[in-house]
């Protein structure tokens, strides 16, 4: 396919308007060290704001659920219609994002689940409180996709996976902080929270409208002076993502880490806690292993957010070092393998320690992997489809695998679930080796792009 023909005009591959920046590498300070531009260190506050309001609101909403006189399956789907919502709502987002521009439905976005957490805060019945966390999640795919947008419209391609590492680590601080603020505001109710997410997120909203359109008149005025004129940024369609290896490999391991990894931090990691103090403790009077079971998941959800904060600082540097493929293929051998022995951990102290290790694994392919979409993309086009879709896996992950783990569970055990999600995670290493020559069109490849 030819430059040309990459620049029509059509429905599928719509340009987006855009006043263009100086090239990624355009920002050095003396010295020659590349900086991170400023719309990045807006959004990596921004979603530190995000993160910190969400962890907030996850602890109470269970429980906010169950004030409705409704049952336990019934308070799990205010989360899953949050997922489903989310998925439902991804390829609209694709397209909104070619047409409008990442910054716009960014900021929409956090208001329309700033609107969703108003809603919940509000709800006086259980429907009520299914529609407002619907409405959340439209919006949060919104400014999740855009967010990724912004990154790889913006990010120096040398530095691209110290900043996916930043920005990860910006969200990860903000959902450990969360909670401890949350039980400190605990005596004053559980709708106070939802009002709290809201107006997190309408700073965020807020700080993003006005430093990154800041921003943009300043690069317009500069294009100006220089005598330049506004360009048009053409959109990478999905057809023509699909062609990069590296594409397909990253859709397959998102699908994998929205199963195995975020699937066994949310549902098993919990449930597999009780189990194993009950059946350690079984037969002792007086002993609770559903709130012993609490206090020692509560720990290792610590733990292993702990370690993912911690590797998340070194592994966006290493990428930018050594290349994608080795961190993604490292991290997915790693926590792959420490998901299999999770399953055999029998004492308290084995069961912490195991997560740390998947928490420094998962951090330690983690900005790898959204580093390598954005080499696929490229800083020069709008990425809107192929971002969509790369979402819809993470979600599709999500949703399906703590279903079909619960499902193995009851007929099998935890070590056969968790053995399942260590293979997925095994399995998708595969598309990654580091000795095999990744393939994709040089006509679309960005200058330099080697697929490493």
């Amino acid at each position: 396919m030819t430059q040309r023909h990459l620049q029509s005009h059509s429905p599928d591959t719509g340009l987006v308007p855009i006043v263009p920046s100086p090239p990624p590498e355009a920002h050095p300070v003396p010295g020659g060290k590349v900086t991170v531009p400023l719309q990045l260190k807006v959004l990596i506050f921004a979603s530190f704001l995000i993160a910190l309001g969400y962890g907030l609101v996850a602890p109470v909403l269970p429980a906010f659920a169950r004030s409705f006189d409704v049952g336990a399956s019934a308070a799990t789907l205010v989360v899953s219609i949050f997922a489903f919502s989310r998925l439902l709502f991804a390829p609209v987002t694709g397209r909104l994002l070619t047409r409008v521009g990442e910054r716009s439905i960014y900021s929409a976005g956090l208001l329309i689940v700033a609107l969703g957490s108003v809603g919940a805060g509000l709800a006086t019945s259980y429907p009520a409180l299914l529609a407002a966390r619907a409405l959340g999640g439209i919006g949060s795919v919104m400014f999740t996709v855009a967010a990724m947008g912004i990154l790889i419209r913006n990010a120096p391609p040398s530095i691209r996976g110290r900043i996916s590492g930043y920005y990860a680590t910006s969200f990860l601080l903000g959902n450990i902080l969360g909670p401890v603020l949350g039980a400190l505001l605990s005596g004053w109710g559980m709708r106070l929270p939802f009002f709290l997410y809201a107006g997190m997120l309408l700073l965020a909203s807020l700080v993003v409208l006005i430093m990154l359109g800041r921003v943009d008149r300043q690069q317009a005025q500069g294009q100006a002076r220089a005598g330049g004129s506004q360009q048009q940024k053409p959109a990478l369609t999905l057809k023509q993502a699909w062609d990069f290896s590296n594409y397909r490999a990253a859709l397959a391991t998102n699908f994998a880490m929205g199963w195995s990894i975020f699937g066994v931090q949310s549902s098993l990691i919990p449930l597999a806690a009780v189990a194993l103090l009950t059946q350690l403790h079984a037969g002792e009077a007086g002993f609770d292993p559903l709130a012993a079971g609490a206090q020692l998941s509560g720990i290792t959800l610590a733990t292993y957010a702990a370690g993912n904060a911690l590797m998340q600082i070194y592994s966006g540097k290493l990428s930018d070092r050594y290349g994608r493929r080795p961190l993604v293929f490292a991290g997915l051998l790693w926590a792959g393998t420490v998901t299999i022995l999770l399953g055999w951990v029998t004492t308290p102290p084995f069961f912490v320690g195991t997560a740390l290790l998947l928490g420094v694994g998962a951090a330690l392919m983690g900005p790898s992997l959204q580093a390598s979409v954005s080499d696929v993309i490229g800083s020069q086009r709008s990425g809107g489809q192929p971002l969509a879709i790369y979402q819809m896996a993470n979600d599709i992950g999500m949703i399906v695998g703590p279903l079909l783990a619960g499902l193995i569970i009851d007929q099998a055990g935890f070590r056969e679930a968790l053995g399942l999600c260590g293979a997925l995670l095994l399995l998708a290493s595969l598309t990654w080796l580091p000795w095999r020559q990744p393939r994709f069109p040089q006509d679309l490849a960005d200058r330099g792009y080697s697929g490493r």
